[in-house]
């Protein structure tokens, strides 16, 4: 079995994605009846936007076609189901070869939790792993109806689909729970997680067995993988970088206590109402809280690598009500705790040889 295995790089779906994900499903809509201007109606969207394979959108953006769709397809059986069979490894460019290239399936899971920003998902996993089991938790609380249960099938549909890719023939769930009502014919779920899923449960569940996570992929490649991580990581970089409204907010989040400092504060400091900052990071691609987090990391870092505060002082200094709350946040940023992480920023470097 492999180690450690990180949580989420984010906890929550309000990230910039690429446009291949509204791409696929405005084919989708169109292979259910619906014309283009039915399924981008009013995310701003353009046949334009389609083409354009460098293009990014809001995670609204993607929300409001998920919207569009689900409301409109209401008559079909379990349209997101369908949908999420279409999402294969290659959907998601580099950050799905990546996956395909790691050594093992729990390389590839800890790659994806690292890179979630990269994914398309907005039920948000968090993992744990046991001896007798490994229990992936979708995360859907953050949606409304009638996108929630759409894309909570779309997303774990996704998930099952791409894992079979990674590990062909080999990948099957011991256990799979759903907070949805039982449907009138469960055979479209057992279809995809090759199981019948127990409904009417209080959380998401999808559990398989930990063995699984040692066993070699068939296309695992180092030296890809080194170079599709590479990118990847540029790309995170490049999707975080901020001009504009973003900017102005990060700044301002820098130069304040963000203990007491809130959204309102920061839109009255701008000179604008909250719900007009709060459109125009959407329409950048961002949220506040996202940009709130980043500046959170930043100057964790910064305060962890001096090595003159501890870490719950860092906790208090950053807004955190208690310090398990900043160490969780720290571990889901960095893949470490904050006292490895200044240890290890602490510790000299061996002289050149």
């Amino acid at each position: 079995m492999t180690g450690f295995i990180p949580a989420a790089a984010l906890s929550h779906h309000d990230f910039p994605r690429s446009i291949a994900s509204v791409a696929l499903m405005s084919q989708f809509a169109r292979d259910h009846g619906r014309t283009l201007e039915q399924t981008l109606d009013g995310s701003g969207l353009t046949a334009a936007h389609l083409a354009d394979p460098h293009a990014h959108v809001s995670a609204a953006q993607e929300l409001t076609v998920a919207t569009n769709l689900a409301t409109a397809l209401t008559e079909e059986n379990h349209p997101g189901l369908d949908l999420g069979r279409r999402y294969r490894t290659t959907t998601f460019g580099i950050f799905g070869f990546a996956c395909l290239a790691s050594p093992t399936l729990g390389d590839a899971l800890s790659f994806f939790l690292r890179y979630f920003d990269l994914t398309f998902a907005f039920c948000v996993p968090r993992v744990e792993v046991s001896e007798t089991e490994v229990v992936v938790r979708l995360d859907d609380s953050a949606l409304a109806a009638p996108a929630r249960q759409f894309l909570l099938e779309r997303d774990a549909a996704a998930i099952l689909t791409v894992s079979e890719d990674l590990f062909p023939g080999q990948f099957s769930p011991t256990r799979v729970e759903i907070r949805r009502p039982q449907p009138s014919s469960p055979a479209p779920f057992e279809e995809v997680f090759h199981r019948v899923p127990i409904f009417d449960q209080p959380e998401n569940i999808v559990a398989f067995d930990p063995h699984l996570l040692a066993q070699p992929l068939p296309r695992a490649d180092p030296r890809t993988l080194a170079q599709c991580e590479e990118q990847c990581r540029q790309l995170v970089t490049a999707r975080r970088h901020r001009h504009g409204i973003a900017a102005q907010v990060r700044d301002l989040l820098t130069h304040v206590d963000l203990d007491t400092a809130g959204p309102d504060e920061v839109a009255r400091a701008l000179h604008i109402s909250t719900r007009t900052m709060r459109r125009r990071l959407g329409e950048a691609g961002t949220s506040y809280q996202i940009l709130r987090d980043e500046v959170r990391e930043t100057l964790a870092e910064q305060m962890l690598s001096t090595g003159a505060l501890s870490v719950h002082d860092v906790a208090i200094r950053l807004g955190y009500a208690e310090s398990a709350s900043f160490i969780h946040a720290f571990k889901r940023w960095k893949g470490l705790t904050p006292k490895q992480f200044q240890i290890a920023s602490n510790t000299p470097s061996a002289p050149p040889q």
